[in-house]
């Protein structure tokens, strides 16, 4: 059977036409129109390449061929358009271009490259067989290349005030900033330092063990492309929180003309307060929280990670990042790489966290290249 008769209204034709092609007969009329040399499908496709083969002999036209491949499962994703489809209707994620979904828009939006796409890829090659790929090997790639390209700033998540209790009120240093070490030809950009300074609450311990190399009393540790501060005191609010730091910095260590001879191990970011712009930061993790959800007994949402997402209302970043443009791609200093989302406006940025600082995929694996550029189609069932 090459067609099927179906006496429904079509969206496109209207009432025109009640006869459709079936997939068998017009898969291999499609790719010959088009003129695809390696038409590439998944391993359910293999009993229907005979007869693929068979309607292109038969109608003596461009020599289309089918190539069937496994399908590329990557853990703790699902592919599935039914499930994926699911999602949106349910609401665990915004849509399909959602940052957590593994659809080429939703990749796009959480920040990942093109390049570590393709990378990624040609890392795994062509099997024959059904594997399921770890989703680390594709982190280790986006890091790769975003860690040639991505522009270096700074922000804090997760804000407690520094006052360095030596310099005067008012008074301000002036700082550059290189925007990628990777990069030379990326330049520098201007920073300012000053009285009052935003940091992270987890760089504070009151009382820090040994190899502890951030701020606590009597602790040293140099603000990046600053100076070196030693921390002198601490305030507590009335829920025991720490709310307050207090550091000396010391005027001769100024990076690039360091003339202390002070040794420290620790660097820490930071946004001065005086001038810092606020955004909202979204920090997205799987959305799964086991690896192969798809094969996993009952509903695809009992599998759902509940701290897929968390939202930072209020962080603070240094200013130049008030340039950014959409999907724009930036490293946070110790935090991530991070990119501007689509819902961002003039009044209120947002950034997506893209992947982590960390990689956790220890394999090394070489690639083969290839210089073979062919015409491909790829469907996958």
């Amino acid at each position: 059977m090459i067609y099927r008769i179906k006496h429904a209204h079509h969206h496109r034709t209207g009432n025109d036409w009640c006869i459709y092609p079936m997939y068998d007969f017009a898969h291999g009329q499609s790719d010959s129109i088009e003129e695809i040399t390696h038409s590439i499908c998944t391993l359910e496709f293999v009993p229907h390449r005979e007869l693929y083969d068979w309607f292109i002999e038969k109608l003596n036209i461009f020599p289309s061929h089918q190539y069937e491949f496994a399908r590329g499962n990557v853990n703790y994703m699902v592919t599935s358009k039914r499930k994926l489809l699911q999602l949106v209707k349910d609401g665990f994620v915004s849509g399909w271009d959602d940052p957590r979904m593994p659809t080429i828009s939703g990749h796009r939006r959480r920040g990942y490259t093109p390049s570590s796409i393709r990378t990624f890829w040609e890392k795994v090659g062509v099997a024959k067989r059904d594997n399921l790929i770890e989703v680390n090997l594709l982190e280790f790639c986006l890091r790769e290349d975003l860690n040639k390209t991505a522009l270096r700033r700074m922000a804090v998540i997760d804000p407690v005030k520094l006052i360095i209790n030596n310099m005067p009120e008012g008074h301000t240093e002036h700082l550059e900033a290189e925007n990628n070490p990777e990069d030379l030809e990326a330049g520098s950009r201007p920073l300012t330092f000053s009285r009052e300074l935003w940091i992270e609450r987890e760089d504070f311990m009151e009382e820090p063990p040994a190899k502890f190399f951030r701020l606590g009393s009597g602790l040293k540790v140099r603000l990046k492309h600053a100076f070196i501060i030693e921390c002198t005191g601490f305030e507590k609010d009335e829920s025991g929180e720490v709310s307050c730091i207090y550091a000396n910095y010391f005027p001769e260590s100024k990076s690039g003309n360091d003339q202390s001879g002070i040794k420290v191990k620790g660097t820490m970011h930071w946004v001065n307060a005086a001038d810092a712009a606020t955004a909202e930061v979204r920090l997205y993790d799987r959305l799964f929280k086991v690896e192969d959800p798809a094969s996993e007994e009952g509903e695809i949402k009992d599998y759902i990670n509940p701290d897929n997402l968390k939202i930072v209302s209020k962080a603070y970043i240094e200013r130049a990042l008030l340039d950014a443009k959409p999907e724009e791609r930036f490293q946070f200093l110790r935090l991530g790489y991070f990119c501007l989302d689509k819902d961002s406006n003039a009044n209120h940025l947002v950034f997506n966290r893209t992947v982590g600082l960390k990689d956790s995929w220890a394999k090394s694996r070489k690639i083969k290249d290839s210089s073979d550029f062919l015409k491909v189609r790829i469907l996958l069932g």
